[in-house]
């Protein structure tokens, strides 16, 4: 299995940074609350001393979204739409203890975090433009095709497990009480955001090993290093 980025990705993003983890033998039993309530407290911190477009990971994933011809308004990655929620509502439902504490993290470092269960896709994930005729699962159970030249996760059997990048995950590929590994991606855009990606995938590497064990492999990618292999079975 593995996950990766096009060289197209990483030339048309130049700041790109993005850490991957693979986790087993995840299950429900585990109360992450004490955690999550800190994170949660951290990020709450930070929209308080500062306005949203003004965090430079948030900031920079806006840029992204723009230079995509996509108004960030609209569309906003992941972390953002995390962290209006969270200051709209002070809190958050909880889904499943991972992404439970994942969420949490992604609001305290302002940066996107896909928790994909690992054995819901074909071979592996690429982070690539669309052609057009990939296949997307929403909510509602509606088949949607991407746009031609979107930002996907596509897997060899070209399903697209998120759209326009870090927008909105696939149904088919999300954690349930029943998953049992999971692919972690995280990815920011800011400049100079290497020691962030560093801190952050430190950190999630610490809470994962807490809560489920420690990872079974995690790795920085880069450019030259730019392919995450892990075994899911």
């Amino acid at each position: 299995m593995y996950f990766t980025h096009t060289a197209d990705i990483w030339r048309d993003f130049p700041h790109l940074q993005a850490g991957c983890l693979f986790l087993r033998g995840i299950h429900t039993n585990v109360d992450a609350s004490a955690t999550i309530n800190e994170l949660q407290q951290k990020a709450l911190q930070t929209l308080a001393s500062n306005e949203m477009s003004e965090i430079p990971q948030i900031k920079a994933w806006r840029g992204a979204y723009s230079s995509m011809g996509l108004k960030p308004t609209q569309y906003r990655c992941a972390a953002e739409s995390l962290l209006r929620r969270l200051k709209k509502d002070g809190s958050f439902p909880s889904f499943h203890p991972l992404v439970d504490l994942c969420n949490a993290l992604s609001m305290a470092y302002a940066t996107p975090i896909a928790v994909i269960d690992a054995d819901k896709f074909t071979t592996g994930i690429t982070v690539g433009y669309a052609e057009g005729d990939e296949q997307y699962l929403d909510f509602g159970d509606a088949v949607e095709a991407p746009e031609q030249g979107e930002v996907i996760f596509e897997d060899e059997a070209e399903h697209a497990h998120s759209r326009r990048w870090c927008f909105r995950q696939s149904k088919a590929s999300v954690i349930t009480p029943s998953t049992e590994n999971a692919l972690i991606v995280c990815e920011s855009q800011h400049e100079h955001g290497l020691q962030d990606m560093q801190q952050l995938h430190g950190h999630l590497t610490s809470l994962l090993t807490e809560y489920w064990g420690a990872p079974e492999s995690s790795v920085l990618l880069s450019p030259e290093d730019s392919v995450f292999e892990f075994a899911s079975s």
